[in-house]
């Protein structure tokens, strides 16, 4: 099975990608496993996790299942931390320390993203990463829109040596994008946080990395085509 911990909807405001649309493209690039991580806001994933639960109670016909997990990408004040299974949304703007308490008042788990790259605007600040290492529960050691690969690289080996599982993350902000890196895995259920934090545990990193400039380029011609009613 495969499972990306990273991708946004149009509920991102940098985003345009319709949440009806994922399903489909999920089933194809056989994503078992989708974590829903829009910027400040979990009423996509929400959204998608209903509509996906819906489908399966009424399909006809067996079809390759998939879980949604809500998620979302915070604007600490010290840069961005991603919280897993939440319930309801964390407010942006507070300090990295309150971000990850919130995250586990809610049962959730703390996911690092792109956190050694930078020229990354939303990297978390070395001094907020320092202050809440202990309560990271997954490292993104592959994110596919990192500024070079060396700072995966960077990230796989923070993880290793804080003894912290890793993930794979998209970070996609367009369709054509979603399901194009994964950690890999034996079939399992994932019901809830410890599930995937055992999950993950035998996972191995896959993906495809395109520099960011060109991936900012491509969006801004499918948003444009988008808005134009072209695409």
């Amino acid at each position: 099975m495969r499972i990306d911990l990273h991708c946004h909807t149009e509920a991102s405001g940098d985003c345009l990608t319709p949440i009806e649309l994922f399903p489909e493209r999920l089933r194809q690039q056989q994503i078992q496993v989708q974590a829903i991580t829009d910027h400040n806001e979990v009423w996509g994933a929400l959204k998608l996790q209903e509509m996906v639960l819906a489908a399966t109670e009424t399909a006809d016909t067996p079809r390759l299942p998939l879980t949604i997990i809500v998620g979302e990408e915070v604007t600490a004040l010290e840069g961005e931390i991603i919280g897993l299974f939440l319930k309801k949304k964390i407010p942006a703007g507070l300090p990295a320390t309150e971000v990850v308490a919130r995250i586990k008042d809610q049962g959730g788990l703390v996911l690092l993203p792109h956190g050694f790259d930078p020229l990354k605007n939303g990297r978390l600040h070395p001094t907020a990463l320092a202050q809440i290492a202990d309560d990271i529960d997954i490292v993104e050691a592959f994110n596919a829109r990192v500024s070079f690969q060396r700072y995966n690289r960077r990230a796989a080996a923070w993880a290793a040596q804080h003894h912290v599982v890793t993930s794979a993350g998209t970070d996609a902000h367009r369709l054509a994008d979603v399901g194009t890196a994964w950690a890999e895995l034996p079939d399992q259920p994932i019901n809830g946080p410890e599930d995937l934090l055992k999950a993950l545990a035998e996972g191995e990193i896959m993906g495809q990395w395109t520099h960011p400039v060109i991936a900012f380029a491509k969006k801004m011609v499918e948003q444009t085509k988008q808005r134009l009613g072209l695409g």
